[in-house]
């Protein structure tokens, strides 16, 4: 699939933002090691998901733009597909958990999609889905096992590679796995030599567990603040994830939490949890990476900063 990938670049290149890579000499010194940040916060609709969505909905025929697409998504592929559907001149429904985060609703609909809401199960999104691809010959794009998702996701560390070249590792995060799917595909393309390591939620440890039993084990009841990881892996996913992925990890939500924090105040970098999952577990220290040159993609920056804002806000109207 690698070709898919280069073809993938081609196709998007002129469309998605070539997204920088940032280092930290304080990142350095704590892990003893050389790392690159890939910032998908700086993608267009603030993720990776962009790539993935934009190479897809190039890649449908005229009667399947006619139609429309249907996809369901608690935020960052939601957005992604309505601004890539906006671009395209294609009509986007999207089904949304109604725990969604109300930043990332309110940005799928500012982007021109239909928004249908449904339960919180893992079941619900796609119960409510299929009816309506039935009624309107809707095309899915599924978040993450849509092979052609799974290119575009890749394009991040094909990108990441070009720029920096050499990497030992290859760090990213995993929930539905189209982008460590794609990352794999990408890096042993590029670097056969070079590990490529998951990192998930000890809360969401599917990905985990699935990739320790040789068998897709569902995800029951996640209990994240890492919201976009908390869908399960796929047909597609796993099988290049088994195939490609050399290792899986997790990590707690206090070090996710402490991730966030250090990029924020340190790289002065907006991430949102699932996006500093990839950081975490490079911080974790449970993989040997000194004086070992680290790839690390940031997924995404996402994150609902109403109340941060309220806050100073209300200290302001105190101190009058």
């Amino acid at each position: 699939m690698f070709k898919e990938v280069e073809a993938a670049y081609e196709r998007i290149k002129e469309t998605v933002n070539s997204t920088p890579v940032m280092t930290a000499s304080t990142l350095d010194e704590i892990t003893d090691s050389e790392c690159f940040l890939k910032c998908e916060n700086f993608q267009k609709t603030g993720s990776f998901k962009f790539r993935g969505a934009f190479n897809a909905l190039s890649q449908l025929s005229l009667e399947q733009k006619k139609k429309g697409v249907i996809t369901h998504s608690s935020g960052n592929h939601a957005q992604a597909l309505a601004l890539a559907a906006k671009l395209l001149g294609i009509k986007a429904v999207i089904c949304m958990p109604k725990n969604a985060p109300s930043v990332k609703v309110a940005a799928t609909r500012g982007y021109g999609a239909e928004i249908v809401v449904c339960g919180t199960q893992p079941t619900d999104r796609e119960k409510t889905v299929i009816p309506l691809i039935e009624r309107y010959g809707y095309t899915l794009i599924h978040p993450s096992n849509d092979l052609k998702i799974i290119s575009g996701a890749g394009t991040a560390a094909y990108e990441l590679i070009k720029e920096v070249g050499e990497l030992d590792y290859v760090f990213s995060p995993v929930g539905g796995g189209g982008l460590l799917s794609g990352t794999a595909i990408a890096t042993k393309g590029l670097l056969p030599s070079a590990k490529v390591v998951g990192v998930e939620p000890e809360n969401a440890c599917d990905a985990y567990q699935s990739f320790k039993a040789g068998k897709i084990i569902p995800v029951e009841n996640p209990n994240t603040i890492a919201d976009g990881l908390r869908t399960s892996l796929g047909s597609n996913t796993f099988g290049i994830i088994r195939e490609k992925v050399d290792q899986i990890i997790t990590v707690s939500e206090e070090e996710i939490v402490d991730a966030m924090q250090f990029i924020w105040e340190r790289m002065k970098l907006v991430v949102e949890p699932s996006g500093a999952v990839s950081l975490a577990g490079v911080l974790s220290k449970q993989m040997g990476l000194e004086s070992r040159r680290v790839g690390i993609i940031i997924s995404g920056g996402n994150i609902d900063l109403t109340g941060f804002f309220a806050k100073i806000r209300r200290r302001i109207k105190s101190s009058k």
